[in-house]
């Protein structure tokens, strides 16, 4: 019986997995389709007429910022990235997120086949779930309030993953040089969990001007680029590289900049990404995280009026 039931649960955690795989698939493939609909020139022109009217409507609703917090925003709309650290941010939830992080670190183990052939490992939802507050920390008031200023429009809040890249040097995925494409801003703030330098996998970005120049020059509308392709047109010198300790905190505009993890080569990199963009579904081809879908079927009673209408933006 006991192997009987192991089987039945085996088969079911399988068909459950492909349907997960094919529901991202052709969630793919409609977010292809939608975004080359939306690039038809009248579509398009009627599209950015709409959203620079939804700006202008919502400017005078935007939140007021301290002069430090109005400083990162002015270098994400200069630069593209902007980078602090938990102890500048002085946001009171800070220790705890770290020390929930570190408790989880261990917990994010590679088997031998990711190590040799994959590059990252995501905690899963269950590990995220038992420290609610890695979740919660993406909706602090104060960060909803500088991503705001940055997209100009209502935030939509996308949730949080913890992510171990391998020092493995393999260039795939987001270790290859993209541009995000689900809206027409996309914001991500990355936690470092450990000391990262330049051997340790950061996150690496060209600014936006250089971004403008080389997708110009490369004829890039989406997709990953290899680093071969990408020193075809600029020298690597050109890169920017977020290092710092554990607790460096960088803000990304990753929908207006080139950017990539750099593949660690010492040491495993471990980060938490929080991602938000606007909440507009017109234009957003994001869907909800299966573990802000868990997250809220555990903790939907603990969260406040104002914190549900972040994550409610579908």
């Amino acid at each position: 019986m006991i192997a009987q039931k192991i089987r039945v649960n085996n088969y079911c955690d399988q068909l459950v997995s492909g349907h997960i795989f094919m529901f991202r698939f052709f969630h793919k493939i409609q977010n292809k389709l939608f975004r080359s609909i939306q690039n038809f020139p009248l579509i398009k022109y009627h599209a950015d007429i709409a959203y620079q009217k939804s700006i202008q409507e919502h400017t005078p609703y935007l939140p007021i910022l301290s002069k430090s917090d109005l400083n990162i925003v002015k270098e994400i709309q200069n630069k593209g990235v902007a980078i602090t650290s938990l102890e500048e941010l002085g946001i009171i939830s800070s220790p705890q997120i770290l020390q929930a992080a570190q408790k989880l670190l261990p917990n994010i183990k590679a088997d031998i086949n990711v190590q040799k052939h994959g590059f990252v490992v995501h905690a899963s939802a269950t590990q995220m779930i038992t420290y609610p507050e890695i979740f919660l920390w993406g909706l602090e008031q104060r960060l909803l309030n500088i991503i705001e200023n940055c997209i100009r429009l209502p935030v939509a809040y996308h949730g949080a993953y913890f992510r171990r890249d391998i020092a493995n040097q393999l260039e795939q995925g987001s270790r290859l040089w993209h541009i995000d494409k689900e809206d027409r801003q996309v914001i991500k703030i990355i936690i470092y969990i450990n000391d990262v330098d330049e051997r340790t996998g950061p996150f690496q970005y060209l600014t936006q001007s250089l971004t403008t120049e080389v997708a110009k020059s490369l004829h890039y509308k989406s997709g990953y680029l290899t680093n071969k392709t990408m020193q075809s047109v600029i020298s690597s010198d050109q890169y920017q590289s977020c290092t710092g300790s554990a607790g460096t905190v960088i803000f990304a505009a990753t929908s207006s900049i080139f950017h990539r993890g750099k593949p660690p080569i010492d040491n495993d990199r471990f980060a938490i990404f929080f991602d938000y963009t606007a909440w507009r579904e017109k234009y957003l081809h994001y869907t909800t995280s299966h573990l802000t879908n868990e997250f809220l079927v555990k903790y939907f009673d603990q969260l406040s009026e104002a914190q549900k209408k972040y994550i409610y933006w579908e």
